[in-house]
């Protein structure tokens, strides 16, 4: 068997998301914001004779958005956590406390001190 030797502990809740899952919750992501566009294009046809200034601001929502997504798209991975929240100490075990004995003296002992006399 191996010992450990007092070393700290790694968490697996403290490591980052696998690539796959990265992978996927970005497209996630993408696929989201073209559906958001595609519902901005839409409202801008519908809206053009209806509100036209609110056809606008659907027009811009609809022209900026792909850029948007594309830059949240190839952010990149999230950052790792930090070292120390992903370590926990090892447990430490209670230190047993001294346990204080009173005895109680004999009559007529009280004035003498001895050993067996209790502390306070």
């Amino acid at each position: 068997m191996w010992k450990r030797s007092g070393g700290e502990v790694i968490r697996i809740t403290g490591a980052r998301t696998s690539l796959t899952e990265d992978v996927q919750g970005r497209q996630r992501r993408y696929v989201i914001s073209m559906l958001v566009r595609t519902a901005a294009v839409i409202a801008t046809v519908t809206l053009w004779n209806v509100q036209r200034p609110l056809a606008w601001v659907a027009l811009v929502l609809g022209a900026l958005l792909p850029y948007v997504a594309v830059v949240i798209a190839n952010a990149g991975r999230e950052n790792a956590p930090s070292l120390p929240s992903s370590f926990v100490p090892p447990p430490t075990l209670p230190m047993l406390e001294q346990a204080v004995v009173e005895v109680p003296a004999e009559p007529g002992t009280e004035h003498l001190g001895g050993p067996y006399q209790g502390r306070s």
